[in-house]
């Protein structure tokens, strides 16, 4: 693996964890909200958006990472499941990125992704949504802790 191709991983994962910081950071009212009172019907829009536009973040990264290191592309019909599935497994020049509990954490956030692209506003449901808005900030604190620990594991191979 040559080094421009870590250089580049790192500055393209360094700019996207920017922009979810920046995500979460502008919700943060509507997050601490949404703890003690049930959103109504355009802050649940909202909030079906903000997860939508997370994992869409996440997902970049995940993307990025299988152009830069892996030298590859994921096609297909069903290549949003099969990346995030390469992210819990190693590639030949890097270690695994997730763990198997982050990766059942985001496989949630990835399910949603559908329902929101397949699903009129009006239709959202709060109780199915909440876990995901709820554990939104330790999700994303959660990722920041692979995604270091795996630039620094990798960065030594």
């Amino acid at each position: 693996m040559n080094s421009s191709a870590w250089a580049k991983f790192r500055k393209q994962q360094a700019a996207e964890r920017e922009q979810l910081q920046r995500l979460v950071t502008g919700m943060r009212d509507l997050l601490a909200k949404c703890r003690s009172t049930t959103p109504n019907e355009i802050e649940l829009a909202a909030l079906a958006a903000l997860l939508h536009s997370f994992y869409t973040g996440v997902e970049n990264i995940f993307k990025r990472l299988a152009i830069e290191l892996d030298g590859e592309r994921i096609v297909g019909d069903a290549w949003h499941r099969q990346l995030l599935q390469r992210m819990k497994g190693p590639g030949s020049h890097r270690p695994a990125l997730l763990s198997e509990e982050l990766y059942d954490s985001l496989n949630e956030y990835l399910r949603f992704r559908h329902v929101f692209r397949n699903a009129y506003s009006f239709d959202l449901d709060w109780q199915k949504m909440s876990p995901l808005v709820l554990r939104l900030e330790d999700t994303l604190q959660k990722l920041e802790f692979s995604l270091d620990a795996f630039l620094k594991t990798a960065g030594s191979l």
